[in-house]
């Protein structure tokens, strides 16, 4: 596998090698002591999947300490563009947005490290996505920040006003008055 740094400390992207073959292909999408060796020492307590339809946008979600999450990201069908946004207060990147598109057929995982705002669009007419969490949901502790939040300037690279976004999302605080995540 390869791994890539971005401009956002403890953000990862990770290439894993795929083999391919006239039956398919195969690749392993999480080893434990692989991800270890980059960095990746968290212990994934709990795997997600949502199925979504074209301009659906997810997000931005995070969730307050003591049960902020890391996540492992990754599509299994379709194509997303999935964004993370570092919230770290005293953080040197602190507001910085990072966007990448992560597809079924790329195969490309990203590795949010708490202390982000995650979210994601669907750019194909459906997508599955998957994410491994390290701690467990809890509706107590969930904070977002607004998806069109003008001091974030997303580029969701959808037609917003196509999106598809929860009522829950929709009332998401700016990120200047978001509730700050401090670890």
């Amino acid at each position: 596998m390869q791994v890539r740094t971005t401009p956002i400390d403890g953000l990862l992207v990770i290439e894993p090698h795929v083999f391919h073959d006239d039956r398919g292909y195969f690749f392993e999408s999480y080893h434990t002591e692989k991800y270890a060796q980059i960095g990746i020492s968290n212990k994934f307590i709990q795997d997600n999947e949502a199925r979504s339809t074209q301009n659906v946008v997810r997000g931005l979600h995070y969730q307050l300490p003591p049960f902020a999450q890391a996540k492992l990201v990754r599509v299994i069908e379709g194509s997303v563009l999935d964004i993370a946004v570092d919230i770290r207060e005293g953080s040197a990147t602190y507001g910085q947005v990072f966007s990448l598109e992560i597809s079924a057929e790329n195969k490309l995982q990203m590795f949010i490290p708490r202390g982000f705002a995650h979210g994601y669009a669907v750019l194909s007419p459906t997508a599955i996505f998957s994410y491994k969490c390290d701690a467990p949901y809890s509706k107590a502790n969930e904070a977002g920040i607004k998806l069109d939040d003008s001091t974030l300037a997303i580029d969701w690279k959808i037609d917003f006003s196509k999106a598809i976004i929860s009522d829950k999302d929709k009332v998401l605080p700016a990120f200047g008055s978001h509730s700050p995540f401090i670890n």
